[in-house]
């Protein structure tokens, strides 16, 4: 039963959730506008591709390993202190950022705001999934998809824009006066009190899933600078390995574990959070694939390859909560094979026509995916919070969203890295387009698994609902 069911939402709640989902969207405005200005940045600070990416995927992997704490952080701090750290995270990063005068310190910047994404998604969702009812979960699931749906429909655009005609620094210095107001309107109005629970802070844990995802990622980029048959890959990838094995052995044998993955024992869970992984995986994967393609392969500037992106962006974050709204009535089958096998069909036409692709037809397909994964992106975590009991909805909050950013940045390291590494050898447009072929052809079965996924999960459903 649930107990909220009957209490109105209040304005108070709602601007909690509007502040919590602003900082997000702040947080991956600036992440998905840089996309579009590494080739700039590789010129100007005279770095190869592979290495600019770190600023979304070490940026990314920061955030993700912030959010794998928000299970413990969440029940041992007030909601507004957590956010508070936030806002200082996000204004110290973004100040030293626009100023930065060297890579180094640029990254420093970013990992910064790293830790205000990591704190501010979390909280968004948990407000939700603490204050609002059952019955009204999915359409304001849906609006907070929809917030941070509309930092990466904006975000290339933004950021092709400034980079165009001023100076990427802009980036940052442009939202300053956000995270002021942000400030301002969360400070008000979040008060939810930590439930101050007696467990302790997994140190050991968090050091070893630290060392596994970003081992795993740097597999990849080595793979980018030397091949994907090389000595460095190899040494890399066996340490990765190894750190695996020992992080696997204390989340079976540990008193306090930072992430509760006894929670995927269920195994509608897990296949929703595989799901959930690999779709996001997909969005951001691809989300730096096409600025570089339309800029390498095409010939366009910064701001081109933004603007082809937002169209799609839009209409994806608009139909977030329309989606929300058909989950709350007819469940998640229809969303989720929407979703799918939206990403599946649009995937394998990037990859038959990577070497004939338009501006025109990029968008087209770009618009026909971004609908598809708005649909039902949301409804994952809204489908798979409704197995667990209240007790658990923050340790699934907390694992869903380091998923998540994990699988940003991963998909961004990894799909870099394909496109590095094929042109090693040859550095000119056909081994733009062969790589970015590549990566399609990727992202094809990605989307290919992401939909057996869904017809095995929606049969445990059927499974259960009949027993």
């Amino acid at each position: 039963m649930d107990l909220l069911a009957d209490k109105p939402i209040t304005l108070q709640t709602k601007l909690a959730i509007l502040a919590t989902g602003l900082l997000s969207f702040t947080g991956i405005l600036v992440e998905t506008s840089l996309n579009v200005t590494f080739p700039t940045m590789a010129k100007q600070f005279n770095t190869a591709l592979g290495t600019v990416q770190w600023l979304t995927s070490g940026y990314l992997l920061m955030v993700t390993i912030v959010m794998s704490t928000t299970a413990f952080l969440i029940k041992a701090f007030n909601t507004r202190t957590l956010f508070r750290t936030a806002i200082i995270a996000t204004l110290l990063g973004t100040s030293l950022a626009s100023v930065a005068p060297s890579f180094g310190l640029l990254m420093a910047g970013r990992l910064l705001q790293a830790i205000a994404t990591g704190l501010s998604t979390p909280l968004m969702f948990h407000v939700i999934l603490a204050l609002i009812p059952e019955n009204r979960l999915g359409v304001y699931m849906g609006f907070a998809s929809m917030i941070t749906s509309f930092a990466p429909a904006l975000g290339p655009t933004y950021g092709g824009i400034l980079n165009y005609y001023f100076s990427w620094r802009m980036i940052f210095i442009a939202i300053l006066p956000v995270i002021i107001l942000v400030f301002f309107l969360g400070d008000r109005n979040i008060r939810l009190v930590a439930a101050h629970t007696n467990g302790k802070f997994d140190l050991v844990g968090t050091t070893l899933l630290a060392l596994v995802l970003f081992g795993f990622i740097e597999v990849f980029a080595q793979g980018g600078r030397h091949g994907f048959v090389s000595w460095p890959l190899g040494v890399t990838l066996v340490l990765s390995l190894g750190f695996l094995v020992v992080f696997l052995y204390h989340v079976s044998h540990g008193k306090n574990q930072i992430l509760n993955f006894r929670i995927l024992t269920n195994p509608i869970v897990l296949l929703r959070a595989i799901n959930f992984f690999l779709l996001q995986f997909m969005n951001i994967g691809i989300s730096f694939v096409i600025p570089v393609f339309v800029q390498n392969y095409l010939g366009t500037n910064s701001m081109m390859s933004g603007l082809i992106l937002l169209p799609g962006s839009l209409i994806g974050a608009l139909v977030s909560p329309v989606a929300g709204t058909i989950y709350d009535k007819h469940g998640a089958a229809i969303t989720l094979y929407i979703a799918n096998g939206s990403m599946f069909i649009g995937a394998c036409l990037f990859a038959s026509f990577t070497h004939d692709l338009s501006l025109v037809g990029i968008t087209l397909i770009y618009i026909f995916m971004r609908f598809g994964f708005n649909f039902g992106f949301g409804n994952i975590m809204s489908d798979a919070s409704l197995q667990v009991p209240v007790s658990a909805k923050a340790d699934l909050n907390s694992l869903f969203n380091t998923l998540q950013q994990y699988a940003g940045s991963l998909g961004t390291g990894v799909l870099s890295a394909v496109m590095s590494a094929t042109s090693l050898h040859t550095a000119n447009k056909a081994a733009v387009a062969w790589g970015a072929q590549k990566d399609f052809i990727i992202l094809s079965v990605l989307s290919l698994t992401c939909l057996v996924v869904t017809v095995i999960a929606l049969r445990f459903k059927h499974r259960q609902a009949t027993v």
